[in-house]
């Protein structure tokens, strides 16, 4: 397998992500920031050799996908390996509710994240196993090249996990902010993460 080059975007904001709420796999768009912050990091990348832009299927990840592959006049082609993990019934809640409503389960989520399984939705395993599999793909199809993923915060962290050899339950050792980039680099046996959550572009002025 020859090298490959990821670079991770996570998706802009959205007001979801302001209040905040349980997303998943609710299908909410960018806010106006989140599409400004989508703009940066199409201008932060601008300059990159990129093959190829998968996004996972949700409208944040696709707009902001969208966005960002403009200069390098590629179509984004969306892919379900990296459509963020589901949270079943929480999704739509905010961090408070879902404190009062699922107490148990929420302390179990802060302490133990790799134990929950949100009922009607996904475990931390089942998302990184999608995910490491959507990885395995873009390996066999994209050797030598860079290629840019969009995708979501759980899903992002979990990759930068999986290729650090840390397991799951170190979930919160790691994050992914909005419009934040990730750059994992594999090689046959290994994978080297070359930055993780950049996000010195987002304080930069749109340039004209």
């Amino acid at each position: 397998m020859s090298p490959l080059r990821l670079i991770l975007v996570r998706h802009g904001e959205t007001a979801w992500n302001r209040e905040p709420r349980f997303q998943g796999w609710i299908d909410i768009a960018l806010c106006e920031e989140g599409r400004v912050q989508a703009e940066k990091v199409a201008q932060a990348l601008a300059a990159q050799t990129v093959a190829a832009v998968y996004s996972s299927p949700l409208a944040r990840a696709r707009e902001t996908a969208e966005i960002l592959a403009k200069p390098h006049r590629v179509s984004v082609v969306a892919d379900e390996a990296f459509r963020e993990m589901s949270f079943g019934v929480w999704e739509g809640l905010t961090a408070g509710e879902v404190m009062a409503q699922f107490p148990d389960a929420h302390r179990a989520w802060r302490a133990e994240p790799h134990t929950v399984r949100f009922p009607g939705g996904e475990d931390l395993a089942t998302a990184a196993a999608r995910a490491r599999a959507g990885v395995e793909r873009l390996r066999e199809a994209h050797g030598d090249d860079t290629v840019v993923v969009v995708s979501h915060g759980l899903v992002i962290r979990l990759i930068v996990l999986e290729a650090l050899g840390v397991p799951p339950a170190r979930l919160r050792a790691v994050h992914a902010t909005p419009g934040g980039i990730t750059e994992i680099e594999y090689r046959p046996g290994f994978a080297t993460v070359y930055r993780m959550n950049v996000l010195q572009h987002l304080e930069r002025e749109l340039e004209a």
